[in-house]
């Protein structure tokens, strides 16, 4: 199994699970949706992965920022993990209870995944990479080849998700000034 650089237009389980939210996450869905498929591209291009790892990815990184919408907070890690363990309830999927949760409460970690964590879940510092590459607009690439993504962010457009996220940022630095946002880790 090798690291994977093809780009998928869609992929059905991404389509499933967020097609729901579509009316709730109202003009910013195709953003985030985007955002969603670049970040998977960047996983599978950052690290091989089985057909029961890109599962595992793809229903972290659809409810990794759901919180934002769900419960209208930039504390949205919380409410992020509560809707992925939910989906993970209805679809017989609990086993997978604890990764996903780590993957969605550790993706803006500061620091490298490491120790026995990152030994148990080896998909969370892959997580964390492909998140920061696209947060970063490929400035910080941790891995994901320059090329491949320009062509992701030409595939999937970004369509207003970092404006949006900078807006939603920018409420928080507003009343905390002095304060790191509730979504980051060190």
């Amino acid at each position: 199994m090798s690291n994977d650089l093809t780009i998928y237009p869609t992929l059905p389980l991404v389509e499933q699970i967020l097609t729901p939210w579509q009316e709730r996450i109202g003009a910013d869905y195709q953003g985030y949706k985007n955002h969603v498929y670049r970040m998977l591209h960047c996983c599978f291009a950052l690290a091989p992965c089985s057909d029961e790892d890109r599962q595992k990815l793809i229903i972290a990184a659809c409810h990794h920022d759901i919180g934002i919408w769900s419960d209208h907070t930039v504390d949205y890690l919380p409410p992020s993990i509560r809707e992925a363990v939910q989906y993970l309830k209805i679809h017989e999927l609990t086993q997978w209870e604890q990764e996903i949760s780590l993957l969605i409460d550790l993706h803006h970690k500061i620091r490298t995944i490491r120790g026995p964590i990152a030994d148990k879940f080896p998909l969370l510092e892959v997580f964390r990479r492909a998140d920061l590459a696209d947060f970063s607009l490929g400035l910080i690439l941790g891995g994901v080849p320059s090329p491949f993504m320009k062509r992701l962010k030409q595939e999937f457009p970004n369509a207003g998700f970092h404006k949006m996220l900078m807006k939603a940022a920018g409420g928080w630095f507003a009343r905390h000034p002095l304060s790191a946002p509730p979504f980051m880790k060190w």
